[in-house]
């Protein structure tokens, strides 16, 4: 059998695993704040963010388009790249996992790619498109984050300015049922953002492996991609929704409203532009921007610290590891 089908047919596969694992990962993104609220029990929230993480990864490929073709030039690297990108990615993510840490799923496969770039051959640095990666990572990264925590700030202000006469049992029966529309939305953004990084690697891999290929995402992809996170969406990922809905801050309906109104926002329009945002940067700091409503001391500072902590290593760890695998592929 022909070594690249080969080659091909492993990255494809392990690119789906890294779907499935971003699935269970960021699961917490869309349906922690509905389960810390009690609005919904955890089995039907991580039914409906499945569906709708599915439905939302078959709405566009924008961001495909940036990961498969706008960070690194695909005529200087090979499908071995690829290979040590979705490794890397992938225990990464598994360690952050295990560890309770909600990281992002797009910064460790962005760093890994970039990482295994730069070492696949001497002057890998020519092969990355550091003008585009400053634009849509790192300022993004940056901005995306002072946005959450701003707009959740104010948008939570202005819900307790309008309900600040309602009795709170009321207030808590009206933002429970609006919390299932905001849950929804998250799902969807979540699933469109997140699933189009696996769909963007897998193209890059059928363009390295047919030479000359324009790049495009085939609707199989696309399927298969939407798939794979909605299966591991349904396999839940406790540890971390435990993080983000009980021990960051105590939420109630309306905070997680906002919150999640707040996150799908930042989503729905940096999925738009073709931006790989980081959904757990996004929906972090949105109840961050919310907490803060209730004052500093509501914030459990330690664990946002961990987590601040987790972001800033993602990208400089999955490059260096990717980057320290594909050295050892270039000796055999």
């Amino acid at each position: 059998m022909d070594s690249v089908f080969i080659l091909l047919s492993v990255i494809v596969v392990l690119t789906l695993v890294f779907d499935y694992i971003n699935g269970f990962h960021d699961a917490a993104n869309a349906i922690a704040t509905v389960v810390s609220t009690r609005v919904l029990r955890p089995t039907t929230a991580v039914a409906l963010a499945a569906v709708l993480n599915l439905v939302g990864a078959l709405a566009g490929t924008e961001v495909a388009a940036t990961i498969g073709k706008g960070l690194v030039d695909s005529q200087l690297i090979t499908l071995t790249t690829v290979l040590c990108t979705v490794v890397a990615a992938i225990i990464w993510n598994l360690i952050t996992w295990y560890k309770g840490l909600p990281t992002s799923s797009s910064h460790a496969i962005i760093g890994s790619l970039l990482g295994a770039t730069f070492f696949s051959h001497v002057g890998g640095n020519d092969s990355i498109h550091w003008d585009k990666v400053v634009q849509k990572v790192v300022i993004p990264m940056v901005t995306s984050p002072v946005m959450g925590i701003v707009i959740g700030l104010f948008l939570m202000s202005f819900l307790i300015w309008v309900v600040h006469k309602i009795p709170l049992p009321r207030t808590n029966r009206i933002f429970s049922k609006l919390q299932l529309l905001s849950a929804g939305f998250m799902a969807f953004t979540h699933g469109h953002n997140d699933a189009q990084k696996a769909m963007g690697i897998i193209a890059l891999a059928l363009v390295l492996a047919n030479p000359g290929a324009e790049f495009h995402v085939p609707f199989w992809v696309i399927i298969s991609c939407a798939i794979a996170m909605g299966l591991g969406t349904m396999s839940g990922g406790w540890r971390i929704i435990r993080t983000l809905g009980n021990k960051m801050i105590k939420l109630q309906p309306i905070h997680g409203f906002a919150a999640e109104t707040t996150a799908s926002i930042i989503l729905a329009g940096t999925a738009h532009f073709g931006i790989p945002v980081s959904t757990t940067q996004v929906i972090s700091t949105s109840i961050l921007g919310v907490g803060l409503t209730r004052g500093p001391g509501a914030v459990r500072w330690g664990i946002v610290g961990r987590i601040v902590w987790a972001w800033v290593l993602t990208i400089p760890l999955t490059f260096s590891f990717a980057g320290a695998l594909m050295l050892v592929f270039r000796l055999f």
